[in-house]
């Protein structure tokens, strides 16, 4: 299930996607998403040079902390089309498993079928006891896709700086309910 990327991480493969850490190829990509009206639920549409501190973020977690969002491609077009995985950023409220896809790849269960890779990575590879999901009280979408993964929705959270007045709803589960699951 698994192989060995010679730069940051594994590189993890579904039925229809590849999950690796990201590449410099995918930033114009990684930017076309940022700019969609649909990343309103993770901070908005950003600017070129906004989408690049977020994208060299990413990176940065990888070679810093050995995990973080993995780059989505979809195996029959071999684009990007999101990022999925395991986010802990300082001050984060916990292990969050986070998902975010480019609006033409949404409502085909990519999220969920790449949510549950990189969760079973996360329990697996990292030692992760227990996973959320920050999201917004108004994204049902991906409100859906923790609901298809088995998290519950645990109350109210809240996100360190600069992003504390963003309400959110802390989503989750524990590592043993995940393969109880399964």
């Amino acid at each position: 299930m698994t192989a060995q990327s010679p730069t940051l991480g594994p590189t993890l493969e579904t039925p229809r996607l590849i999950l690796r850490p990201p590449i410099p190829a995918d930033f114009d990509a990684y930017v076309e998403f940022m700019a969609e009206e649909a990343t309103k639920y993770i901070g908005g549409p950003q600017t070129r040079s906004a989408a690049w501190r977020g994208f060299v973020s990413i990176a940065g977690a990888w070679a810093m902390h050995g995990h973080s969002m993995f780059a989505v491609v979809e195996k029959s077009s071999g684009r990007w089309i999101g990022r999925v995985g395991p986010w802990v950023p300082e001050g984060w409220p916990g292990t969050e498993d986070g998902w975010g896809l480019i609006a033409e790849a949404t409502g085909k269960g990519y999220a969920v079928e790449a949510a549950a890779a990189t969760i079973d990575w996360a329990f697996d590879h990292l030692g992760w006891t227990e996973v959320i999901h920050c999201i917004d009280p108004e994204n049902v979408p991906s409100q859906k896709v923790a609901i298809a993964l088995g998290s519950v929705n645990r109350g109210r959270g809240l996100l360190p700086s600069p992003f504390e007045a963003s309400p959110i709803d802390i989503w989750g589960q524990s590592r043993e309910q995940w393969r109880a699951r399964k």
